[in-house]
């Protein structure tokens, strides 16, 4: 029987259906990163919120085939790892889009009417009701959105409702789209920057971005300006943020921090949480229930659709391009034996099959094969695919 491990918390009544597939359920949400080796040593499949999957699990799992990520991005996992080695890796994208763009929401809010002080002040015997009413209110002003994937647009929804300007960017982000969402486009990042009384991320963690929110753009926000950052922490220049806001230049809400535990409840003091200016959050974007049951929900219906059918919803890392420079396509018989017989030709030619889709028509009498190849075969390996009439009707090859 073929194992699901889940190796963070997951609700337990979605765990029934998932039985119901054959699988063996082992629920161990609480075992450490550092043991997740061990722990999945017998697992076909794997299922992780935001424990981090290092490439030494793929190393001792030899029948893991499937990694669902159950929330957005797979930056805690090596995909690279699992690539070579053949497992899928998926992950649920949008299904907790309202609870980060309401959180994030929520922190421009708090940082404009500084609620958190409030609440301290008053919890500590203090009024100050003078003090407190200092705040700019955020209608009419300019919010910058960074990524307009599923949550960015939630974002710039709610923003509108508020009357805010919303300036938005994002690598695929044009014209078009940009007047159908009723934001503005910049044309980079700097120039968002400039624009931004806040300036909300919503872009995933790759090496590309990385470090996008550079010093330089930092820079280019204008004084007194926020930083609201509900995706990633490395996002962020950290030590050019860090100046920024003892400077007093900029202002900051985060729920994400560098470096932030690996157990829900533990000691972490970051040198940005203790500065004035800044309001934290314990990485609770995601965490509302209903978010939470969307993503379970969500992560059930991967593994489903795995199980039953071989295909995998919302996988990040099938090839988009393979390395194949020419496409053979044999129109043939449907018989047993007529593709192993062409793909030994293809392999005695020393040629590489990269991919394959095989239809059939109706009937079941023929079938037509596309068969994508590293190189492109000689004539005398097509002529020797043609001369097996009794079962080739058509071959060809064109360069990709």
């Amino acid at each position: 029987m073929r194992t699901l491990l889940v190796a963070d918390a997951f609700p337990k009544d979605l765990l029934a259906p998932v039985a119901a597939l054959g699988l063996a359920i082992d629920h161990r949400p609480d075992v450490p990163a550092k043991d997740l080796p061990a722990a999945a040593r017998d697992a076909s499949i794997l299922v992780v919120r935001s424990k981090q999957v290092a490439s030494a699990v793929f190393d001792a799992a030899p029948a893991l085939s499937l990694v669902v990520r159950a929330g957005a991005g797979v930056n805690t996992i090596d995909v690279a790892a699992a690539s070579r080695r053949g497992v899928f890796v998926a992950n649920c994208p949008g299904q907790n889009s309202i609870a980060v763009a309401e959180l994030a929401i929520g922190l421009l809010l708090a940082l404009d009417r500084r609620i958190p002080d409030n609440v301290a002040l008053l919890r500590a015997g203090r009024w100050d009701k003078k003090g407190f009413s200092e705040a700019r209110g955020v209608f009419g002003r300019t919010l910058g959105v960074a990524g307009v994937g599923s949550i960015g647009r939630e974002v710039v929804r709610r923003a509108q409702a508020l009357g805010m300007r919303v300036v938005a960017w994002s690598r695929s982000l044009d014209d078009a789209t940009a007047r159908g969402l009723g934001v503005e486009r910049a044309r980079d990042l700097l120039a968002l920057a400039r624009e931004a009384d806040f300036l909300s991320l919503h872009v995933a963690l790759t090496k590309e971005t990385r470090g996008l929110i550079s010093r330089e753009v930092l820079a280019a926000l204008r004084p007194g300006a926020a930083l609201v950052n509900t995706a990633r922490a490395e996002l962020v220049d950290e030590a050019a943020l860090l100046e920024a806001v003892q400077a007093g230049r900029l202002r900051l809400a985060a729920d994400v921090f560098a470096g932030e535990p690996e157990k829900g409840q533990a000691e972490f003091a970051p040198p940005l949480a203790k500065l004035p200016g800044v309001y934290g959050t314990h990485h609770i974007g995601a965490s509302t229930a209903q978010a939470q049951e969307a993503i379970a929900r969500e992560t059930v219906r991967i593994v489903e659709s795995y199980v039953r059918t071989g295909q995998v919803p919302g996988c990040v890392n099938v090839a988009r391009r393979t390395p194949a420079r020419a496409r053979l396509v044999v129109r043939h018989l449907d018989r047993v034996g007529v593709l192993a017989n062409v793909l030994t030709i293809v392999r005695e030619a020393g040629i590489n099959a990269e991919e394959i889709r095989n239809t059939v028509f109706e009937e079941a009498v023929a079938a037509s094969c596309a068969i994508d190849l590293d190189e492109r075969p000689p004539d005398a390996v097509l002529e020797r695919i043609r001369g097996r009439k009794d079962e080739i009707l058509f071959a060809h090859c064109f360069d990709l």
